[in-house]
């Protein structure tokens, strides 16, 4: 995975000294210096500058490795959806000053530069800023685009800036917790009336059936080789559904309609909002099947001003029928216009992503029939260990029994 010359994620000897430059905001302008952060009056309140744990600088090294680049880039979705939304709001990018928080390998910055932005200053923390760098010198881009090595909240740019562009999202939308980032360099540098994409983002939950995941990982146990391993049961459903599980479903396996656990508006969310979320549901099964648990998802639109151009060929969700069975109202936003936001879904019914779903497997199957009420609540807290991890508490009744699961996402 690493080279085995000692040098940690695979530079050569006079990459370490272009990573040194950039680590002390040596960039092309010299505009971008490590210093204490403060707040720019568009929104406001000066931030208390969060510190750098050892868990953060284990993070940000997981980014330095060429791989989990590799694998956003080749998310045709992900990717087409974020150069689509750029060249939607060309009007508003062209001549302007943008901000890339968690830039990589810098592909955003460049889509933003090819867009007529006046200057571009991508950021982050992890060590791929050295190749981001490289990268911008091959496109003949550096007079636009100045990479700064450094975490937002320790980064200095000396102008307000017109945009703020990042892919921030983690799996089940918050795991990560890399918005509170964007909440950072929004609060620091954003204009008033400035422009943020993605805008919002809508997080979903409902009750899943996957009898072929549950048949593959415990009730293979029962017969192996014609020899009864059933007491490996306990232990199998431990191992397989303790902690949350990061795979791809189809609509086929969804019970109900989404509930929605936690809209994000970037513009308004404060730091503070994203330590814990907690949502009541009540699903109504639309069919009989055994329930083996949750799956959350999530969708980011991008939207601008009045005066963003409007794409004919914006992606629309779609939209629940009158006679919805959701009992609490609360299916996936409806949208009548089908120009009014260009939209990444990560829903199972959508093309599959790198994010695919998260599901929260129970450790036995409750067998639902059609119209069956499945009601409780559920809690994301970031964890007091490590922010970036998530605890997940779900409470769940359904045919006159009462059950918790608790679980962890971890990095």
């Amino acid at each position: 995975m690493y080279s085995s010359s000692g040098d940690s994620n695979g530079y050569h000897q006079d990459n370490k000294q272009q990573q040194q430059q950039l680590q002390h905001g040596m960039s092309q302008r010299d505009r971008g210096r490590r210093v204490r952060a403060k707040s720019r009056d568009g929104f406001g309140e000066e931030q208390k500058v969060t510190p750098c744990t050892e868990f953060d600088k284990a993070y940000f090294n997981s980014y330095a490795h060429v791989g989990i680049h590799e694998e956003m880039i080749k998310d045709h979705v992900r990717t087409n959806t974020y150069r689509d939304a750029i060249f939607h709001h060309q009007s508003l990018i062209e001549g302007k000053v943008v901000v890339d928080v968690g830039c990589g390998t810098g592909i955003l910055s460049i889509f933003c530069a090819q867009a007529g932005a006046k200057r571009v200053y991508a950021v982050d923390a992890s060590d791929i800023a050295v190749q981001a760098n490289e990268v911008v010198k091959a496109n003949n881009l550096s007079d636009k685009v100045i990479v700064l090595h450094g975490r937002v909240e320790d980064v200095e740019i000396d102008e307000e800036v017109d945009v703020i562009i990042s892919e921030w999202m983690g799996y089940m939308l918050l795991y990560e917790s890399m918005l509170g980032s964007v909440i950072t360099a929004r609060d620091r540098w954003l204009k008033r009336g400035g422009l943020i994409l993605p805008s919002n983002a809508t997080l979903y939950m409902a009750p899943v059936t996957h009898p072929d995941r549950y048949r593959e990982s415990i009730e293979f146990w029962r017969n192996v080789y014609g020899i009864d391993m059933s007491a490996m049961l306990p232990l199998a459903k431990q191992c397989a559904f303790e902690e949350p599980s990061v795979e791809t479903i189809s609509g086929e396996n969804v019970l109900t309609w989404p509930h929605v656990v936690k809209h994000v508006d970037c513009y308004t969310i404060r730091i503070d909002d994203l330590e814990s979320v907690t949502t009541r549901y009540k699903f109504r099964s639309m069919m009989r099947a055994p329930f083996h648990g949750f799956a959350f998802w999530f969708d980011v639109e991008f939207c601008g001003s009045a005066s963003s151009p409007i794409n004919p060929q914006a992606q629309v969700l779609p939209t629940a029928p009158s006679n919805n069975p959701s009992v609490d109202g609360s299916q996936r936003k409806k949208r009548t216009n089908p120009n009014e936001a260009l939209v990444l879904s990560t829903a199972p019914e959508d093309p599959p992503t790198h994010w695919q779903q998260t599901l929260i497997y129970l450790y036995d199957p409750i067998d639902v029939e059609q119209d069956q009420l499945i009601e409780g609540s559920a809690t994301l807290t970031q964890s007091k260990e490590n922010r970036r991890f998530m605890n997940i508490n779900l409470q769940y009744s359904s045919g006159g029994r009462s059950f918790v699961k608790e679980s962890v996402m971890r990095l």
